[in-house]
């Protein structure tokens, strides 16, 4: 639910600016790519030599005044052309946009698409040889939007149409809007090796049902905007693997066992220019299954599978949310995989006949795959065993011969992050702490010593001064669960003082809200130090987030998101009520999102704890989200409609009895306006007054519009020190 929205709302850009390590490095590891001033530079390690590879005016088209304003960059497997999104912009999971090539050999910049929409290209990449490249190509019409593939030749000119779709809402290429949110999948199409052919996943939205929004405010007249969404208890869009050849223009589909309205394609690759590797789940997402499938036969056969009680993490949900590339070694003849199996996320050696083999090893759970250096025979990870809310940068063998080790047992404590080169000799390291501003280095690997002593975190570490204000807690609730908890104090706490308790949730499986790092205790919402206004600012960690903490706590809210979380919340809240500075008649909470589903919940089952609540695009009811995650969180409602029943904020509106805000945007595409509607229904209903603000076409980050944040900010602030007193008594 709501991943990249949710974390945009839960932590502040600079949180994730120093989180954020993707450096566009060069093949040969020792270099990497930045933008300069319009200028593309190439950046030599270890001296951090410039070099300028391609000038500003060099990215200005004949006739113009200004270059391109390039929003991304694809260099070539030869670094002699590159490929240069312009002018991309994305409305309900589609980017689209202008797409640019400029070689360097030639000094030519040529705009791709002539005779198309120009600004409707997606996905843009060479073809191995980069003599030609392919794209989707969003063909918008007065009744119908159509997605199909091209090809063009770089030297002609020529554009060759791969796939011939007309009917609305068929998907060549790229996804529907689910698959886009839920499975991390947008670029729907590979090169073959070879560059004769094109394997790319075909989805028919069609199937689905649109959910219609209405814009009353762009036209004197309303209108309806239909996105493909399907719901809780409805099918999935049906999704097959084609593979087009490039001559011909003629598509083989591929014979993949099981209804493809039951199941999910979640990854594809090629092996060789014959073959294709593919991950597919069913639709409770609970089985996993690999296979190998003969793109000249179009026949398939499952190498591996695995099986789990709840549901199956699919890998971009933990490794970086892309769905493109398979982590290959042994020259294709095996790869490295993770699973819970064991009770923990582990790294596996699966080769292509389905053989595994453990590679790490312990009561840990691997956070992220740095780099897997095979001529080193290491795989570097993130891993964090001992404190759930930092990470650590560790290493083991790959053929899992040794135990893991801490790369760096001194390291400052908080959140590290890092990119390797390619070749692994070098790598960018940025480190981040409640106590510290972020900081970033070079390092030489694998000695783990800055390039640059004058820059090193030793030498440019600055402390946070209000870093002093927050702490990490622990708090063991009456159910015997240890829980996580972060506490902001106002600058003038005076511990003989009694202060309200303002806690920020989130509570479901999409994000953590206890990390250490820059950022914590800050909320755009409230306009930033809300702890200085006169709170307590807390946040608490329930079961089900998604912290290294293993399978079981991870896995505990299966069926039960609603009902779980929400009492690891409250019971965790009332061991922080017993601390004497704290004043139990003043209790306030708020959420975004999954984090306003769960400030409902709160309120409406436990109302003796908490006395004010604001909560933001919550999803009032469960069976009105999306199918993919509800039913992976819950299970299928034929079975078990109960449990989304009971975990919706709307059975238990009958229970408020503290203030509500309540605010929703009518154009939020993730979690429908329809969800604000039932709550206020309920409410209603049952005579509970509240108040209430609605953002007219807003989406589920409501920033659209002049003054929108700023309102926001104002109205919420507004509503908690009305209803929610702040400073000591």
């Amino acid at each position: 639910m709501l991943k990249k929205n949710v974390l945009t709302i839960l932590l502040s850009v600079l949180t994730l600016a120093c989180l954020s390590q993707t450096v566009n490095w060069l093949p040969n590891g020792d270099s990497y790519l930045t933008l300069d001033n319009g200028k593309v530079i190439r950046v030599d390690l270890p001296s951090m030599k410039r070099t300028t590879l391609i000038e500003a005016d060099q990215l200005t088209p004949t006739g113009a005044k200004q270059p391109i304003n390039v929003s991304s960059s694809v260099w070539s497997d030869d670094n002699k052309k590159v490929l240069l999104g312009v002018k991309t912009t994305t409305q309900y999971h589609k980017t689209t946009g202008e797409v640019w090539v400029y070689d360097t050999e030639s000094k030519k910049l040529t705009q791709l698409g002539n005779g198309l929409r120009q600004n409707g290209l997606m996905y843009a990449k060479f073809s191995p040889d980069a003599k030609n490249v392919a794209y989707v190509y969003q063909d918008k019409k007065p009744n119908s939007v159509v997605y199909n593939l091209y090809v063009e030749d770089l030297k002609s000119g020529k554009i060759k149409q791969l796939t011939f779709d007309t009917k609305d809402r068929i998907i060549n290429g790229t996804f529907d809007w689910v698959y886009a949110e839920e499975l991390y999948c947008r670029d729907g199409f590979r090169w073959s090796p070879d560059g004769k052919s094109i394997a790319f996943w075909n989805t028919d939205a069609s199937k689905v049902r649109n959910y219609l929004m209405l814009n009353t405010t762009d036209s004197t007249y309303s209108f309806v905007v239909p996105v493909e969404y399907p719901k809780a208890g409805e099918d999935p869009s049906p999704v097959k693997i084609g593979v087009v050849d490039i001559a011909s223009a003629k598509t083989k589909w591929m014979n993949i066992e099981g209804d493809p309205r039951q199941n999910y394609l979640t990854r594809m690759e090629w092996v060789n220019s014959n073959d294709l590797i593919l991950q597919q789940l069913n639709r409770k997402q609970n089985e996993s299954r690999i296979m190998l499938v003969n793109s000249k036969l179009g026949s398939a056969k499952k190498i591996w599978s695995e099986n789990d009680k709840t549901w199956v993490d699919i890998e971009p949900s933990w490794n970086g949310g892309d769905n493109t590339g398979w982590n290959w070694i042994e020259k294709k003849k095996a790869f490295v995989w993770a699973s819970e199996k064991d009770g923990w996320r582990h790294l596996y050696r699966i080769d292509i006949n389905g053989k595994e083999s453990l590679i790490t090893k312990g009561d840990f759970d691997v956070m992220k795959i740095y780099l897997i250096d095979e001529p080193n025979n290491v795989v570097y990870f993130s891993a964090s065993p001992t404190n759930a809310t930092q990470r650590y940068l560790y290493k083991t063998k790959l053929d899992g011969s040794s135990m893991p080790e801490r790369v760096k047992a001194d390291e400052l404590e908080g959140t590290h992050n890092y990119s390797f080169s390619p070749n692994g000799k070098w790598a960018r390291h940025s480190f981040s702490s409640h106590l510290y501003f972020p900081a970033s280095e070079w390092l030489s690997m694998p000695n783990y010593l800055p390039i640059d002593e004058k820059k090193s975190l030793a030498s440019t570490l600055k402390a946070d001064p209000n870093g002093k204000q927050i702490s990490f807690f622990q708090v063991t609730t009456v159910d015997n669960i240890v829980i996580d908890g972060w506490m902001v104090k106002p600058k003038d706490f005076d511990p003989t003082k009694k202060y309200p308790v303002f806690f920020t949730v989130y509570g479901e499986p999409a994000a953590c809200t206890v990390t250490d790092r820059y950022g914590v205790g800050n909320d755009s919402q409230f306009g930033g130090n809300i702890a200085d206004k006169g709170y307590l600012y807390v946040s608490v960690e329930n079961r089900g987030a998604p912290a290294p903490r293993g399978r079981e706590w991870r896995k505990a809210i299966y069926r039960k998101i609603g009902i779980i979380n929400i009492r690891d919340q409250a019971m965790a809240a009332k061991e922080i009520l017993k601390w004497n500075f704290v004043d139990t008649s003043r209790v306030a909470v708020h959420g975004w999102s999954g984090g306003g589903s769960s400030t409902l919940n709160l309120l409406f089952q436990y109302p003796e704890i908490y006395k004010t609540g604001i909560a933001v695009a919550a999803v009032g009811n469960q069976l009105a989200y999306d199918n993919t995650y509800q039913e992976r969180y819950m299970g299928l409602p034929s079975e078990n409609k109960e449990d989304f029943l009971a975990g919706s904020p709307y059975t238990h509106a009958e229970n408020l009895q503290g203030k509500l805000l309540y605010i929703h945007g009518t154009g939020d595409d993730n979690v429908h306006y329809a969800n604000a509607e039932v709550l206020i229904n309920a409410l209603i209903k049952n005579n509970k007054l509240f108040q209430m603000m609605s953002y007219p076409m807003r989406s589920h980050g409501i920033f659209e519009g002049a003054g929108t944040r700023v309102h926001l900010a104002n109205i919420s602030t507004h509503f908690l020190l009305e209803n929610c007193p702040p400073g000591g008594r």
